[in-house]
Parts: C-alpha cells; sequence; structure tokens
C-alpha cells in the first residue's frame, strides 16, 4: 500500500501550509468511490486512466460542470489529488512506469470529430512527473487505489470550467507489461458517450505520438479507445473561505462518513485521532 500512497508527505506539508492561508478542504466523487460496483466495458482498449496491459498508454477525460459542479460553486478551487480504483487487482506482475498528469481548463463538453475520425486534445506543461513501481503481487485479489498528489503544485480551476485530465504512462522497458488477461482494471463511473478517449501503443509514447503529423487523429491502428467511460475518480481540494475547516464540503451528502482535512473518508468505528468533518459540522476526536 506504501506505494500508492507515497505522496502524503508533500500533501500533509501543503495541507499545514494551506490552513495558515485560511482554506477550507473538501472531496467529491465521480461515480461510487467508496463502494464502486462496475468496471470497465468492452476490452482493455475502453479503460481509463490506464491499462498495463500494453507499455505506452494516455488517456484524456473531461469532467464536465455536471460531474465537478461542487467544485466549480466554490472561491479560488485548488486541485491537490486525484484518486482512482483499481478492481480486485488479478495481475501478478511488478509494473514499472513513468507517468505524467495534465490538467487544463476547457469549454468542451466532449471530444471534436472530423470526418468521422475522434480528434484528440493538445496537451502541455504537466503539474506531475513521477515514476512509479506498481507491484500487482502485493494486492492481488484486493481493491486498491492509484493517487497522485499535486503536492505543493496544485492546480487553479475557475469556476463554471470544465477539466481536461491527461495521464500519460509510460514503460521505462517496453516488455513490462502484465500478460494474458491480468488486465488490472479499474471501477467505472456509469459515464460514458464522449467523455474519455485512449491511446495503446507497445513502442511509442502517447506523448510522441502528440508530437507527430498524424495527431490528434485517434484511430483504430493505434488500438484508440474513443468511447471510454470515466473511471470512478476522487478530487480531493481547496478553497477560499473564513475558516480553515468551517465550510467543508464532501462530493456525497448524507452518507453518515466522516472526512478529515484532507477529504480522506473514514466510517464512524476506525477513526484516528484529530479534525473531522461529519454532517457538515466539525468533529474532535481525541
Amino acid at each position: 500500500m506504501k506505494k500508492f500512497y507515497m505522496f502524503l508527505a508533500a500533501a500533509a506539508a501543503m495541507t499545514m501550509s494551506a490552513q495558515a492561508q485560511n482554506l477550507n478542504y473538501g472531496a467529491i466523487e465521480v461515480g461510487d468511490f467508496e463502494t464502486p460496483t462496475e468496471f470497465y466495458n468492452g476490452s482493455y482498449f475502453d479503460m481509463a486512466p490506464t491499462n498495463f496491459y500494453l507499455a505506452h498508454t494516455g488517456v484524456q477525460m473531461i469532467y464536465g460542470a455536471d460531474e465537478i459542479g461542487q467544485m466549480n460553486g466554490m472561491t479560488d478551487v485548488m486541485i491537490n489529488k486525484l484518486s482512482f480504483k483499481f478492481n480486485s487487482n488479478g495481475a501478478w506482475e511488478t509494473i514499472y512506469r513513468d507517468v505524467k498528469v495534465y490538467l487544463e481548463e476547457t469549454d468542451a463538453t466532449q471530444f471534436a470529430v472530423v470526418e468521422g475520425v475522434k480528434q484528440f486534445f493538445t496537451f502541455d506543461h504537466p503539474v506531475l512527473e513521477t515514476s512509479v513501481e506498481y507491484d500487482m503481487v502485493e494486492f492481488f485479489g484486493e481493491d486498491k487505489v492509484m493517487e497522485f498528489d499535486l503536492g505543493e503544485t496544485p492546480f487553479a480551476l475557475s469556476a463554471g470550467k470544465n477539466l481536461l485530465v491527461t495521464i500519460v504512462f509510460d514503460a521505462i522497458d517496453d516488455d513490462n507489461c502484465t500478460i494474458g488477461s491480468d488486465y488490472a482494471p479499474f471501477y467505472t463511473s456509469g459515464i460514458r458517450g464522449g467523455k474519455a478517449m485512449l491511446y495503446t501503443d507497445n513502442w511509442t509514447s502517447f506523448i510522441e505520438y502528440a508530437q507527430g503529423e498524424d495527431f490528434p487523429d485517434a484511430t483504430s491502428m493505434l488500438g484508440c479507445g474513443t468511447n471510454v467511460e470515466l473511471p470512478v475518480t476522487l478530487f480531493n481540494y481547496s478553497y477560499a473561505g473564513s475558516s480553515s475547516i468551517s465550510e467543508v464540503t464532501v462530493g456525497k451528502s448524507g452518507d453518515d462518513a466522516y472526512y478529515n482535512l484532507m477529504g480522506q473518508k473514514f466510517s464512524a468505528g476506525n477513526l484516528p485521532a484529530g479534525i473531522y468533518i461529519h454532517n457538515g459540522k466539525k468533529v474532535m476526536v481525541k
């Protein structure tokens, strides 16, 4: 589990700094992040944010105002972490990936189609670059979380804007992939129809493809999935307010859960000491 939470120390430091700036914290789920029930539909070409069956993948996902509207209703929103959930991993390999995450605002609600071919968006300036080891054997048969913590470089989201997320995974070794049907799938949110697209290849990075003459076409020759379902996603964010804890907003209301100041969810019977938000109120646990 440590490998999937390697950025928490940076986030904790950012949280302490942000409290001094009088910020609040919230979390919002796209899909049911806590208890998801469905994973990817179709082939591995239809799986976001990545699949480990091929060495190089690139995914683009559009989160519209209807999916992240609660963040859009806040002032000075800064996204500081994105999380995705594996479905009961069935792979045995240790997978090594160089990862780049790009975030940007967009007015688009879906991908453009030119002469019947869907088009990727251009992307630049990553908000996160890291190398990660995914030890599949360590969590064989278990649901696990993949986190991307932006640390000291959170992303500012303007009110009313949609969010385009691009994530690029590159194997250090082109042969470093899962085998057979061991795809290590991710849970899906139930949001399909033009919201996500996937690029897959065993030799060429999505970044290299984006620099070529054939970009931005998404074609079957590239192994592109063009009608990919959004994965269940958890956004952690901060926003401006009169108190660092008094107005924390959680994406799903009425679930009787407890959230710490980083937006992490806890059940009532499993609360470490600290400050939590429960049903909109501050709770101190000693």
